[in-house]
């Protein structure tokens, strides 16, 4: 992978609210594209509340920040290595397991008698994991965080710079989708009860389908 801050991509002091600024353009651009058919389908087959998709929304979000600061703290901490690890297609792998996994909860039993805590944590997995590993997808925005992680040779350093790209890239068109969607499926469902399990098993399917079409990548 090549370093952004030695081509001259990047200036060589970069501030916070420049790395901010490279997640802005991640979140309003390509991970809409990227991220929009795996959440919209989660949001759809889930056939939730209006707050549960304004919830799940919210969680996906948090798994990208964390992810990005995890990846800053790790690139600070070893440098061209992560981007080695990367490059090798470890995010796909992960984005096509979380994938797999939430179509395996959409294909799930009901559960008509388990304690409303529970099913709560339950569902709030899978879009956590989702926007955990979807921030894995290789990137010219991530490598550039990376190089800047990497050169800045502190993992404090690094995590915030971690943080502040995640915020940036958390302000994505999703934000008002992702919402939309579950309204729409909502519509959907009303008065045809026939139809919620069409749509479930049939985003189900879909969630399945691309998270092997990931993981086939790598193979």
């Amino acid at each position: 992978m090549i370093d952004l801050l030695d081509t001259g991509l990047l200036p060589q002091q970069t501030t916070l609210f420049t790395v901010w600024l490279l997640g802005a353009s991640l979140g309003l651009t390509a991970c809409t594209a990227t991220c929009l058919p795996f959440m919209g389908t989660w949001v759809l087959g889930r056939g939730g509340t209006q707050r549960q998709a304004l919830r799940d929304t919210a969680l996906f979000v948090s798994g990208r920040i964390m992810a990005y600061v995890m990846l800053g703290a790790l690139a600070a901490g070893a440098g061209t290595w992560l981007a080695q690890v990367m490059r090798g297609g470890t995010g796909n792998f992960i984005i096509g397991a979380a994938s797999l996994a939430a179509g395996a909860w959409l294909l799930r039993p009901a559960t008509a008698h388990a304690p409303c805590g529970t099913a709560h944590k339950a569902g709030s997995t899978p879009p956590l994991l989702l926007g955990f590993s979807l921030s894995l997808t290789p990137c010219a925005p991530l490598a550039s965080l990376l190089a800047v992680c990497a050169a800045a040779g502190s993992v404090r350093l690094g995590m915030a710079s971690g943080a502040a790209f995640g915020l940036g890239a958390a302000l994505t068109p999703l934000l008002v989708l992702l919402p939309l969607i579950g309204l729409l499926g909502k519509n959907l469902r009303e008065n045809r009860e026939w139809l919620t399990r069409w749509i479930r098993w049939g985003a189900a399917a879909v969630l399945i389908l691309l998270g092997l079409r990931r993981i086939f990548l790598v193979l």
